[in-house]
């Protein structure tokens, strides 16, 4: 395990419900999409690794897949039991799953590459436990981000706000690749798997100021610990900016209208 990973693991701990009522419902855009590249449907093994409250899990169970669901962080996976009861689910975390070489005939990770630090090693686990053939589907962040992604980092930085020395400034150069089309498939590739391809989703997401400031507030995320670890005059700064920031994406309704992009890619063993 990285530092990176032991970090990720610190970070996340016990986080499950105030990430369930926060950023989940952004992450969720995307898993119509994800199970589509998969191709899951009816009988379909699949597994899905980094579940967190269980929304992929959920819907490939109602696809009428037969779904092991798998996440680092306890809290995560209690979430994801109710969400998913017919999904096997557990705790397990990459890089080292415990299931059988060719297990399932399609693994999906939501968000998860981003929070692992060797992601060529993350992605040749999910090869090996996918069956010869089978699809392996993804999304990532994309970067650059769009102007909804940097909404709270802008608040972050215009307060002023120092990294503390538990939080990394990011994976090994080795171990990085670029968040573009080209550098996931790449990724891909390197990892032994075939076929890969890559496009961009783009949305805007819409949540009151309250849900989105909520996850900082709590804790969530590489952000909300960067939020959580200032003294409370720069937290209060940090949330000044924010509000003054958030009124770029404010709708006639009240809720923000925030752009997001992210990369989903999919490839064959």
């Amino acid at each position: 395990m990285t530092v990176f990973d032991k970090s990720e693991r610190l970070i996340w701990a016990g986080q499950g419900a105030a990430y369930a009522g926060s950023f989940a419902k952004l992450c969720a855009y995307a898993v119509p999409q994800l199970l589509d590249a998969a191709e899951v449907g009816p009988g379909s093994r699949v597994l899905d690794v980094g579940t967190g409250p269980g929304t992929v899990a959920a819907a490939a169970c109602a696809r009428g897949a037969t779904v092991t669901a798998v996440d680092a962080e306890p809290t995560m996976v209690e979430l994801a039991m109710q969400a998913a009861p017919a999904a096997d689910v557990r705790v397990a975390a990459l890089p080292r799953l415990p299931f059988t070489d060719g297990e399932f005939d399609a693994v999906v990770a939501n968000f998860v590459l981003n929070h692992v630090g060797r992601p060529k090693m993350a992605l040749a686990e999910l090869r090996r436990v996918v069956r010869p053939n089978g699809w392996i589907a993804l999304t990532i962040w994309a970067v650059p981000p769009a102007a909804g992604q940097t909404l709270i980092g802008r608040a972050i930085q215009a307060a002023g706000a120092v990294r503390p020395p538990h939080l990394p400034a990011g994976l090994a150069p080795d171990d990085d690749f670029p968040r573009d089309d080209s550098g996931l498939t790449g990724l891909m590739d390197a990892a032994g798997l075939s076929e890969a391809v890559c496009e961009t989703l783009r949305w805007d997401h819409h949540a009151s100021a309250d849900e989105w400031w909520s996850g900082p507030a709590s804790g969530v995320a590489f952000g909300g610990q960067l939020v959580q670890s200032q003294t409370p005059r720069i937290r209060a700064e940090i949330k000044r900016h924010f509000d003054l920031f958030s009124a770029e994406f404010a709708g006639e309704d009240g809720l923000l209208r925030l752009p997001h992009a992210a990369l989903l890619a999919r490839a064959r063993r």
